[in-house]
Order: C-alpha cells, then structure tokens, then sequence
C-alpha cells in the first residue's frame, strides 16, 4: 500500500515546525488549517445536492439511509444517525451508523477492523439491506477496505450509493452512484484525518441528513416542529416552537402540547384550528 499517492497523507509544508511554537502560534496554524474545510465542502455542494435528492428520494419511498465507515469516519456517521430521532421524530431504523469493529470501537480503536472485508458485507446483511436503502461510504482516504467491500456489496445488491471521502480519484468514489470529494489537504499532524478531513465529513453529513429531513416536511420554516420532547430543555423548546409559529401564550402551548401527546407539530394545528374557530 502506497500510501503517499492519498491527499490526506502529505505533509503539511506548513506545519512542519509545529512542534516548536508556542501554543498560541500553534492554536493559529491549526485554526488556519480548519477554515479550509468549510471551503472544500462548499466546492462540493452541487454533489452533496445530488445526494440529497437520492436520499430523499429513497426515504420517501420507505427506504433507509445507511452510513458505513472505520474509525474517525464511522463515529462520525453513527453520531449523526443517532441524532436523527430526537431532532426530528424519525425511527431509529430510517438512518442507521454502520462502525467497522461494531460499538465497542466508538469508544476505542479496533486494531485490524478496517481491513475487514467480510465482516463489512456481514453487518450489511445483518442490517438486512436491500434494493429500497440507499448507503453513504465514509472513508477520508477513499481505499478503506471494510468500506469498499460495503460498496460492492449494496451495488451487487442494487441498492443506491454516495462514497464520502477527501481524495482525488478515490476507490470508493469509483462505486458510487453520487461521489462527494472535499478536497481538505494534508492535515496539520500528518496523516490524522480526525482533524480537516474529520471536520469536512461532519460538515457534509450535516447537510445531507438536515437537508433531507427538510425536504420531508421536518422542519417548519426553520424549526424543528417533529422534535421528540425527551427532556426538560426539549420540551421547552416544544413549547417555544408552538409559540412562535401560533403566537400564543404559554399556558395555551402547554395545553396543546398535553393533548398531542408533546407533538409540537400536532399542537401547532391544535391551536392554529382553535383561533380560526
């Protein structure tokens, strides 16, 4: 494996002396750094757009979106599955994180589980993936195994695929039905993609489940009216959001939302009917 041909693994000529400044001069090479990958993903935004339209697309058909990854790239893609559900009122089951190594590797590295290329078809199976899913391949330097194998295995099945990755010419762009490529550069510390790339990533699964959950009606001018009132701080952000887009007063949104069982979108037509009667 060559490693030099990846973007993500050149040295950085401008943080080759890091290691010898004092740490504000260090905080400002790295903040420096980080701005750059804002500008990589906007680069990209005509492709992020194809994807959520694909997603989309899937979703409202009844399938699901699944994100598969190693390391850095599956933690990122279980985190934002995971807070899919309290921020829209999605199932657990509509967006799903895959992680190279299962959950014991989102606390810890799993030595050897990114080079699993059968293990990756077997969580896939698993998860019982089909034609209807659509899967998102999450792998900075684009040659991760465990996700390549996953890409061959949703096109064998035909289910839709999106590669995510920060490397020119990539694998698993190669596989995919969407590529999404923010170009980051090399990284502050010299092949430790948990930092631009890392950022770049989060930045792009933001936008593709944000953007879907828009697009499927979740989000009411630009609050979130399906959040699932779990918690004090939650519900009242329920009970604001019912309030603001009703203009009532408290105690009418608190009483809405009792009867809709803490549905700021089903209080918010309890209340919008009650004014126009």
């Amino acid at each position: 494996m060559d490693l030099s041909t990846l973007t993500t693994e050149e040295q950085n000529p401008r943080t080759k002396n890091i290691d010898k400044l004092d740490t504000l001069s260090m905080l400002e090479i790295i903040n420096s750094e980080d701005k750059k990958a804002a500008i990589a993903v906007e680069a990209e935004l005509k492709n992020i757009s194809k994807a959520v339209d694909l997603i989309t697309d899937k979703l409202k058909k009844g399938g699901r979106m699944l994100y598969i990854g190693a390391g850095t790239s599956g933690r990122l893609g279980v985190l934002d599955a995971s807070e899919c559900p309290p921020t829209f009122g999605v199932s657990p089951h509509m967006i799903q994180g895959v992680i190279a190594g299962g959950p014991k590797a989102l606390m810890s590295s799993i030595e050897g589980a990114e080079d699993n290329k059968d293990r990756a078809i077997t969580d896939l199976k698993e998860r019982n993936l089909t034609a209807n899913d659509i899967l998102v391949g999450i792998a900075a330097s684009g040659r991760t195994p465990y996700v390549v194998s996953a890409l061959k295995y949703a096109k064998l099945i035909k289910a839709s695929t999106i590669a995510l990755s920060c490397t020119r010419n990539s694998e698993i762009a190669g596989l995919a039905d969407v590529a999404i490529t923010p170009l980051t550069g090399s990284e502050v510390i010299t092949g430790s993609t948990r930092l631009k790339a890392g950022t770049a990533t989060k930045m792009v699964l933001n936008m593709l489940t944000t953007a879907t959950m828009i697009k499927l009606g979740k989000v009411r001018g630009n609050l979130m009216v399906d959040v699932q009132a779990t918690n004090e701080k939650l519900k009242s952000r329920a009970i604001n959001i019912v309030k603001t887009v009703t203009n009532c007063d408290d105690e009418t949104a608190i009483n809405a939302l009792k009867k809709s069982d803490n549905s700021a979108k089903a209080a918010i037509d309890i209340t919008l009917n009650s004014n126009e009667s």
